[in-house]
């Protein structure tokens, strides 16, 4: 059986991997691999064949809308008329709106200290040593434990 774990890059690894030993499983049957991290920044904008799930149009949309409801309503009393003042409500609420969820994509981007898995731990065991492997991990802060049934 393969157990696979990942670890954030910590001294709880080389514990992990010191602890592994003692317990009975050889050097050659332990593989820990590091993480390339990714160096180019993430896109802003979707693309029809690429999408991460953050929509930049939503809250744009909304206070488009919004905007061009009262700007359509209070053009009945101001001079351009509803149809001249709903655009101009219309074009303003898209772009305050466009501009507040660009600003938060960038203030969570700038401020998100998420647990990165940077090491991957693959270890070649038997099947009664599946306890204490999984216990050993999870004891030493493993991010995430998988394993693998040999067939």
């Amino acid at each position: 059986m393969y157990v696979i774990a990942t670890f954030e890059n910590s001294i709880f690894i080389e514990l992990a991997i010191g602890a592994l030993e003692q317990k009975g499983i050889k050097k050659e049957n332990i593989l820990a691999a590091p993480l390339d991290k990714r160096t180019e920044p993430r896109r802003l904008f979707d693309t029809i064949h690429r999408a991460d799930g953050i929509s930049m149009f939503d809250a744009a949309a909304i206070i488009g809308t919004c905007g061009m409801l009262l700007g359509a309503i209070y053009g009945y009393v101001l001079t351009w008329g509803p149809i001249i003042w709903g655009i101009i409500g219309a074009v303003a609420g898209l772009l305050i709106g466009f501009l507040i969820k660009m600003l938060i994509i960038k203030r969570d981007k700038s401020k998100s200290n998420n647990i990165i898995s940077e090491i991957v731990l693959i270890i070649h065991c038997e099947d009664h040593q599946w306890g204490t492997v999984e216990q050993i991990l999870w004891e030493n802060t493993a991010l995430g434990i998988s394993r693998v049934e040999n067939k």
